[in-house]
């Protein structure tokens, strides 16, 4: 749970200005919001298929909780 507050923590500045910038540019909020999500969404796809995927595998992989990026 702490990492996850730590890395929106993390992405809230960058998100709100991207936010911010799509709305600048014309875009209504709503159209933003969703866009996002569906972006968001899209990447939890991705990353769920990768953990299916490698962890069919490699099965310690799983337990180690899916390797996600920590740059």
């Amino acid at each position: 749970m702490n990492q996850n507050l730590s890395c929106k923590q993390t992405l809230v500045g960058a998100f709100q200005a991207l936010f911010d910038e799509a709305v600048k540019a014309g875009w209504p909020e709503g159209d933003v919001a969703l866009a996002l999500a569906e972006l968001a969404e899209e990447r939890v796809v991705e990353l769920t298929a990768k953990v299916i995927i490698e962890g069919s595998m490699h099965p310690q992989f799983i337990a180690m909780g899916g390797g996600g990026r920590r740059s």
